[in-house]
């Protein structure tokens, strides 16, 4: 899979977005900081100054990281996903074994992921565990409280 990351279009679009807002509104803010703090003379004992420039790396590091992953990223349709097996922004229904219940989880990327709302990332020690499986099978998955297994019920999207 290498470093590609694959996303739906929305998250691809919500990226995008603080992307922009990132470089056209938090960057020159970074800079008026500043250049506030530099005129408060010297540079040696100004603390602000140093607060400043750090905040400016850190914005200036995320924003790189940001153009990283879209660079890599990949949209995902869902009319070229293959419901016989788990995989990428499937819905999965599952009874977990232990303890009888039966839940559904959508299998996101790593950005999408939001167990609230059932979104769970595929590299999540459960996500990894489901993917590949069909309906009927068993996947077993460590978590730190041992080994818990899930019988896959349905797939769909």
């Amino acid at each position: 899979m290498g470093d590609i990351t694959y996303l739906t279009r929305e998250a691809l679009e919500s990226m995008r977005a603080e992307l922009q807002k990132m470089k056209a509104v938090d960057r020159p803010a970074a800079s008026r900081a500043i250049a506030e703090a530099r005129e408060k003379g010297d540079l040696r004992e100004n603390a602000e100054y140093d607060a400043a420039k750090e905040a400016q790396g850190l914005l200036e590091a995320k924003i790189q990281k940001l153009e990283g992953e879209l660079a890599s990223a990949r949209i995902l349709e869902q009319g070229n996903i293959d419901t016989t097996k788990v995989s990428i922004l499937t819905r999965v229904t599952l009874t977990n074994l232990n303890t009888k219940k039966q839940v559904t989880y959508h299998l996101v990327s790593e950005k999408e992921a939001d167990l609230k709302v059932g979104k769970i990332s595929i590299t999540s020690p459960i996500g990894k565990g489901l993917l590949g499986k069909q309906v009927g099978e068993v996947a077993e998955v460590m978590v730190p409280a041992g080994v818990l297994k899930f019988k896959v019920d349905s797939i769909s999207l």
